[in-house]
């Protein structure tokens, strides 16, 4: 059992060992990396622009050259996804995609429109009922 336990144990760690394989790991991971050195603002997600503060100056009003692309991509990342794809991305776009009335409204069509009608006794009411109101307010 002791002879089992000794080899067990390890030997102290070597400093030249340990570092040699701290640089094959780093190499490893060099090689699987890619180092991206070209950033851009996400179009699909909504930008929210900060203003300067009041007494920083004029120094923001410069005439900079505008990339057209990358104004074209802010004002697509800003529209309803209606109008940025012919067709619903998610399940729960399909619902309410096509959001135009199938016919056309017509408020002279009695069929459809049902507006408010008042008869003598809901004249009559509508007067008492804001009549009683103007009383409990006084009182």
């Amino acid at each position: 059992m002791a002879a089992v336990k000794q080899s067990k144990e390890k030997d102290p760690a070597d400093i030249v060992n340990q570092n040699a394989i701290h640089i094959e790991t780093i190499k490893k991971e060099n090689r699987s990396q890619k180092v991206y050195t070209l950033f851009s603002i996400n179009p699909y997600k909504r930008l929210h622009i900060l203003t300067d503060k009041p007494m920083a100056g004029n120094k923001t009003h410069d005439k900079v050259e505008e990339d057209p692309a990358f104004l074209k991509a802010i004002h697509g990342a800003c529209l309803e996804p209606t109008k940025k794809y012919t067709h619903p991305q998610t399940e729960s776009q399909e619902i309410g995609w096509i959001s135009r009335p199938l016919i056309v409204s017509d408020r002279s069509d009695r069929r459809l429109n049902w507006s408010r009608q008042n008869s003598e006794i809901t004249k009559y009411m509508d007067a008492a009922w804001r009549l009683k109101e103007q009383t409990q307010d006084l009182g």
